[in-house]
């Protein structure tokens, strides 16, 4: 029996590899109970491009101090500044990976902000 983990890396394995085919940027966006990581890396794979999360010490003022990085207000806050920073590094158009987390709550808020902050996918 595969444990909870190994069930949504299943689920991404899939994903990344029609991104891989793309070839294309890739927003990859991981979530914890306390945080939310999201990331650009190139098409190619080897180089990340723009990283945000709610645990750089900016992020963590804005939202209030430590423990409010797990809701979908700083989702929010995450995709729009990792989307100015993807634009800032010349990237327009990426490919959403959600990392096997369903499309919804924090992972739908950082997605839909990004898409607002100028991002295409």
């Amino acid at each position: 029996m595969l444990s909870k983990k190994e069930q949504r890396l299943r689920r991404a394995r899939q994903t990344r590899i029609r991104i891989a085919h793309q070839g294309v940027a890739r927003l990859t966006v991981n979530r914890t109970n306390l945080h939310i990581y999201a990331t650009v890396i190139s098409g190619d794979g080897n180089k990340i491009i723009a990283t945000a999360s709610t645990v750089e010490a900016e992020v963590r003022q804005s939202l209030g101090g430590a423990g409010k990085g797990g809701n979908v207000a700083a989702a929010q806050i995450i995709g729009k500044r990792l989307a100015e920073k993807a634009k800032a590094a010349g990237v327009e158009k990426v490919a959403f990976d959600r990392s096997g987390f369903a499309y919804h709550g924090r992972v739908k808020a950082l997605a839909d902000a990004a898409r607002e902050a100028g991002l295409q996918f």
